[in-house]
């Protein structure tokens, strides 16, 4: 693949190189080129990300966000789909909804989730950043992401909205 940063993913594909850290194991990886040969991901794979949010609009993630096409094409700020969330397009932010009924993704602090939907399918073959485990070759096959936001500022999802994430992403495939 031709993105930047893969050959500092030496825990996908690591050669030795010690340019990239002193105590490198040739071969201690999790051997993905060897699975890309196979597979490099399913776009009909969906993976809950339940963490805090994962920014749909980060250019290495965009094209494999999950879309909810009822709520991206219906009217703003109207449950189209009938879920129960309002304008739930990538995913829910089951923090603010728990206090305000606001199911809007807050995009402000996306490292961590960012970082792990990243990790699980950030385009591949793109030529931006890193690649995703599961993202694809470039041709719209990867894995799709969807962000359950459970972590927003110092404020944690409850216990019952931690457990709405998990009812909202197996109820979303």
């Amino acid at each position: 693949f031709n993105d930047p940063d893969l050959d500092k993913q030496w825990h996908y594909i690591n050669i030795g190189d010690t340019n990239v850290f002193s105590g490198v194991k040739k071969g201690a990886d999790i051997n993905a080129g060897e699975a890309w040969d196979i597979t490099a991901g399913d776009n009909r794979i969906v993976v809950a990300i339940i963490d805090n949010v994962v920014k749909p609009t980060h250019p290495d993630l965009a094209a494999n966000m999950w879309v909810n096409e009822a709520e991206k094409s219906g009217v703003a700020g109207k449950d189209d789909d009938g879920n129960g969330y309002i304008d739930d397009i990538h995913g829910v932010n089951f923090v603010t909804y728990q206090y305000d009924g606001s199911t809007a993704l807050v995009e402000n602090e996306s490292d961590h989730g960012t970082h792990v939907g990243g990790t699980v399918a950030a385009v591949n073959n793109n030529g931006i950043g890193g690649c995703g485990v599961a993202g694809g070759t470039g041709n719209g096959d990867g894995a799709r992401i969807m962000s359950c936001q459970i972590f927003y500022n110092s404020y944690v999802a409850t216990d019952v909205g931690t457990a709405r994430a998990f009812k909202y992403a197996a109820d979303n495939g």
